[in-house]
């Protein structure tokens, strides 16, 4: 067979010698080489100047921070989250929780069902071919996005923790994931060769999602049909709200019509993604009959405008973003300014956004919830306060801090109140979606 790589160029002897010379010659690489190999990259480029003080010109209270242990459901933290803060409100609550696990109990099971349906679907083609691959690589993961914890809320329900409470696999889910994953590609195997053979798979498929309820029900527990809500008020009043199922206690305690009054925005400044347009991602979802996932593209100063408008109107946002870069975990802290990262190496790493994205240097990976921004005397944002999901032993009690400019460069996502929307991005909700690869950037999972 001849050689795929028969045009590369290899690395000649005289140049390698020019490497060695340029490193040999190159004081600062000398002694980086000496600090470097008994200290911490992020320690070594920390500079103390670049941390702001830790105060708000716009905040709104909120409670103590939850604790997503060993899981990758910050999404589901923080949209829960957001959601407390309406039953505490109704329920003159002081600390209050709502059932992480039983939102991921559903949400993995939908996920199990879609991922079936998409190798129906895509039963004729090849195992080679890149979506079929891209989807059995990716298997059922913990991520997910604001539309998928649309379509379980508003199927499901929520329940307080109480009704629900954690289990060992629900906080620790990276063996539960594993197993569940080579289930499913032996699925994916079995339904492939029973749709070429011409056999049922309907009830093969039913099959499949029993045993997977049962698996689910071990590592999570079983969800709660009904349930009892009892709690005690600021005030120490005892209060009783007896067979409530998880749809009711949804609409009574929360009481948010998510589907119809919020809106995912996000900025992607790419060519590829014109501003002022709608986005879908295929074969991106949980519930095989919501709404699919789908976003509004918008410039960062608009996204921004957006944010700032619901915050002050005491409202909190959802958000997404590329938490990785440039960030000090126990200080809870993200801000460029406090990373000399070129500096230090006497190496450019800095790429534009546009870049980041588009050469799979940054996407969305983890979400949380802005409670706060401080604005400079002509109202531009300076630095913002976020409620996230990782304990309160870092940062402010487990509430992080984000530069402006880190803000610009790494968030992606945002959920808006429709209301706060201008004419001309309302109308731009109307038009119909581009529809987005699996694999592009805005497809990933927080």
């Amino acid at each position: 067979m001849e050689k795929q790589n028969r045009d590369f160029k290899g690395i000649t002897e005289n140049e390698l010698k020019g490497y060695r010379d340029s490193y040999a010659e190159n004081a600062l690489s000398r002694a980086m080489t000496n600090a470097l190999s008994k200290t911490e990259i992020t320690d070594a480029a920390f500079c103390s100047k670049g941390r702001p003080p830790f105060v708000f010109s716009v905040e709104i209270p909120t409670m103590g921070v939850t604790n997503q242990e060993k899981s990758g459901r910050c999404w589901i933290f923080s949209a829960l989250n957001v959601l407390r803060e309406q039953a505490a409100k109704k329920c003159g609550l002081e600390e209050f929780e709502l059932s992480q696990n039983y939102v991921a109990f559903w949400d993995k099971f939908e996920k199990v069902n879609y991922f079936l349906e998409s190798m129906l679907a895509l039963a004729d083609r090849p195992l080679t071919d890149r979506l079929v691959t891209y989807l059995l690589d990716g298997g059922v993961e913990d991520g997910g996005q604001w539309d998928m914890l649309v379509g379980v809320a508003e199927k499901y329900g929520v329940v307080p923790k109480s009704a629900m409470e954690e289990t060992f696999q629900s906080s620790n889910t990276s063996k539960m994931n594993a197993l569940l994953n080579t289930k499913l590609r032996q699925y994916a195997c079995a339904l492939r060769q029973a749709a070429a053979d011409g056999k049922d798979t309907v009830s093969l498929k039913n099959e499949m999602l029993a045993e997977t309820y049962r698996f689910l029900c071990m590592c999570f527990g079983e969800p709660p049909r009904t349930f009892d809500f009892e709690y005690s008020d600021k005030d120490k009043k005892y209060h009783s709200d007896s067979g409530l199922t998880p749809l009711e206690f949804y609409r009574k305690y929360i009481g948010l019509n998510l589907k119809e009054d919020y809106i995912s925005i996000i900025n992607s400044p790419t060519e590829d993604k014109p501003f002022y347009q709608t986005y879908t991602v295929d074969y991106l979802g949980n519930v095989a009959e919501a709404d699919p996932v789908h976003y509004l593209n918008l410039p960062m100063e608009e996204m921004e405008a957006l944010i700032i408008r619901q915050l002050k109107d005491g409202e909190l946002v959802w958000f997404g973003s590329d938490v990785g870069p440039m960030g000090e975990r126990n200080l809870g802290l993200w801000s460029g300014e406090c990373f000399d990262f070129n500096g230090t190496f006497g190496i450019d790493f800095s790429m534009p956004k546009k870049d980041r994205l588009d050469f799979r240097d940054s996407a969305m990976n983890h979400a949380m919830v802005i409670t706060g921004v401080n604005l400079d005397d002509e109202g531009r944002p300076t630095r913002w306060k976020i409620e996230n999901s990782w304990s309160d032993e870092h940062g402010k009690k487990g509430y992080y801090m984000m530069s402006a400019s880190w803000f610009d460069a790494f968030v992606y996502q945002a959920v808006i109140n429709k209301k706060y929307l201008s004419d001309a991005q309302k109308e731009a909700l109307g038009k119909e979606y581009i529809h987005l690869d699996p694999w592009d950037p805005m497809g990933t999972l927080a």
